[in-house]
């Protein structure tokens, strides 16, 4: 039941001593109101780098490097090279993996021709498994599939810069020829890469085409420039990364200890450290917000006690008319709650707004900020931040409702 006399006293004090109200409020809104941008900066910040993973969050690259150790005979510094029989062997022996996509790229130089137009693009040699470890946006046609594999097909998939330097006027490239080193194929595909940054100006530049078919068509029979892999579900990514590089040790005659012979990306690992510093920067941010709103409530406390030492004679004539101690400290505990209550709203909407400006000018106008992507607030924060304003109200009033309900009627009414 709402008690219409005790919220007319608050509105008559807080109407009576408006300046020291407000300046007691502003430390409660400062607090929230820090808390919910920095939070909110902090998901941006948190959307901006994981969006720079445009690969899957769990993949391992490997490649392979020159030997730093002599070993059985072998000495230092030889090239190894990775086969198809490496594939096998990884997909035979390591459990663990899901996904093996052994790559080459055709290096050298040389053109990619259209009719009259030409230009230099990077061209790779891929299978299916690649859309697992790096997603693209297939847009018309589709990609590498298995019996382009199986039957080395000459067929290539291009990317948006291919289209608009080689096809500036064509709507539809599909089943268009484009010669490669002297040899046609014909799309079937074009895609747009996912991601943003140097990354993606680059994707778009290449031209994906079998990798059974590059191996036959430029000399690199039975050769693999690298390969990425995905563990299982629930398989850590440096399992997978270790056991593949002592499978391969064994396989190439390269020394256990050797560390230069293979390298490794694990971009699993990569992650988990961004997501590390994300999660310090999340409490910092709750930290430095916590301390201001605790300062905040010191304010608000000292402004209740000198409310309770103003109204000393009033809280004894309420107890000697046999008020009950309760009903003093629901008095002044209400009217603290009140105040960080309010103030504390203000700065939860004065700082989702804030939030939501920033987002809907990054959306609107597609605004890059580097790694900071574009900024948000979840519902459980909102309702976190609320709950503790109203606890921390409460706790605000709490000692000053305490020591008014203590004070005695006759000294009271002896108080000047």
């Amino acid at each position: 039941m709402i008690d219409i006399d005790k919220w007319n006293e608050i509105y008559t004090t807080v109407k009576k001593h408006k300046l020291r109200t407000a300046l007691t409020a502003f430390g409660v809104f400062w607090g929230i109101f820090m808390l919910v941008v920095l939070l909110g900066a902090g998901k941006g910040l948190e959307n901006g780098i994981t969006s720079e993973f445009n690969v899957a969050k769990n993949a391992v690259f490997l490649w392979t490097q020159r030997t730093s150790v002599p070993y059985m005979g072998l000495k230092a510094g030889r090239t190894i090279q990775m086969t198809n029989d490496d594939v096998a062997a990884i997909k035979a022996n390591i459990p663990e993996v899901s996904v093996v996509a052994p790559s080459n790229q055709l290096w050298g130089d040389f053109t990619v021709n259209y009719q009259d137009k030409s230009s230099a693009f990077t061209v790779n040699g891929e299978t299916p498994e690649l859309l697992a470890v790096k997603p693209l946006n297939v847009t018309t046609g589709r990609f590498v599939n298995g019996i382009d594999l199986k039957e080395r097909r000459k067929v290539a998939v291009v990317g948006p810069r291919v289209l608009e330097v080689l096809f500036p006027e064509e709507k539809n490239p599909i089943g268009k020829y484009i010669s490669i080193k002297g040899s046609y194929f014909q799309i079937v595909g074009t895609f747009e890469p996912i991601g943003k940054g140097e990354d993606v100006v680059e994707d778009s530049k290449v031209i994906y085409i079998p990798h059974t078919t590059l191996q036959q068509t430029y000399n690199q029979v039975n050769k693999v420039g690298f390969m990425a892999m995905i563990p299982k579900q629930g398989v850590p990514a440096t399992v997978v990364e270790d056991k593949v590089k002592a499978l391969l040790m064994q396989r190439h005659q390269v020394a256990p200890a050797d560390l230069k012979a293979f390298g490794t990306a694990n971009v699993e690992k990569e992650f988990q450290d961004v997501q590390g510093m994300i999660a310090g920067i999340a409490a910092f941010s709750w930290l430095v917000s916590i301390g201001t709103i605790f300062a905040g409530i010191i304010g608000v406390g000292n402004i209740m006690l000198i409310v309770v030492k103003e109204r000393t004679k009033e809280i004894g004539v309420r107890k000697a008319l046999g008020a009950t101690p309760w009903s003093i400290i629901s008095l002044i505990i209400q009217e603290s709650i009140v105040i960080t209550g309010f103030a504390g709203y203000i700065g939860l909407m004065a700082g989702t707004g804030i939030i939501a400006l920033i987002e809907y000018a990054m959306r609107e106008f597609d605004i890059q900020a580097g790694f900071f992507g574009i900024p948000g607030i979840n519902l459980s924060i909102a309702v976190t931040a609320t709950l503790l304003l109203v606890f921390t109200g409460a706790l605000a009033g709490l000692i000053p409702a305490t020591k008014a309900a203590r004070v005695s009627p006759v000294v009271a009414l002896r108080d000047e």
